[in-house]
């Protein structure tokens, strides 16, 4: 922890990556492991704009589910330092593959989302977003244009929003420090952005309960301990 607060201390530009790692701490499930949200279920159909065009009543029955879930989640500790880092200048951006919204909850405000955010719905055919409670009001219709309301998010078999990954392609050239929370790094392109910065001449921590792909790349490699644990200490020493 000291290592980690020293470099936040000189980074110039330190830019945080997260995973679902970051959410289980707030209680929500992961995806694959045993116990997971995709476990016994195949993403790729599910999660999946043919599934919301061809089985809607399965699709919105499993998306209501998720935002009924996500109505009483708080962010954890580890979402709220983030949120002081950036206030106070030591952390210049969050890039995050999760949809939950729990690091603009907790005061975040450089954010990419590169899976987009389950917080809101819009319309698919007139792009209108809405708040995702009309869902849990069995609400499904757009009421300017009378088409479908989908989560805000990205499905399987579309495209990842350019601005997003724009974002996240810029801050990852300035990054100087590059810390990925909570992430396999097993899913593209978010996969691609800490070995970038690394190849970039950024240092590389990685905070995972598990072994990623890129661990050799590391210059700080922390397994033993929550996310929440290892910041709040990590805050101290700052």
């Amino acid at each position: 922890m000291e290592k980690l607060a020293e470099w936040l201390n000189q980074a110039e530009h330190a830019v945080v990556m997260t995973g679902a790692g970051m959410s289980t701490e707030s209680g929500l499930p992961d995806f694959r492991s045993d116990k997971g949200l995709w476990n016994n279920r195949d993403p790729a159909k599910l999660a999946s704009i043919d599934m919301m065009q061809q089985n809607w009543e399965e699709f919105f029955s499993f998306y209501r589910s998720r935002i009924q879930s996500l109505a009483h989640v708080k962010p954890n500790n580890g979402h709220y330092i983030l949120a002081e880092w950036e206030k106070h200048g030591l952390v210049k951006s969050i890039i995050t593959q999760n949809v939950d919204g729990l690091h603009h909850a907790a005061g975040s405000e450089n954010i990419a989302e590169l899976h987009g955010s389950i917080t809101s719905l819009r319309c698919h055919s007139c792009g209108k977003t809405t708040n995702s409670a009309a869902y849990l009001e069995n609400k499904s219709c757009c009421t300017d244009c009378s088409g479908v309301l989908r989560p805000n998010i990205v499905l399987f078999g579309e495209m990842l929003p350019k601005q997003a990954i724009a974002f996240a392609q810029t801050e990852t050239a300035k990054a100087d420090l590059f810390i990925v929370l909570g992430s396999s790094l097993s899913v593209a392109p978010a996969s691609f952005f800490p070995a970038d910065a690394k190849d970039q001449g950024a240092k590389l921590v990685i905070i995972n309960r598990t072994p990623t792909d890129i661990d050799q790349k590391a210059d700080l490699l922390l397994q033993d301990e929550d996310i929440g644990s290892i910041l709040t200490k990590t805050n101290t020493k700052i």
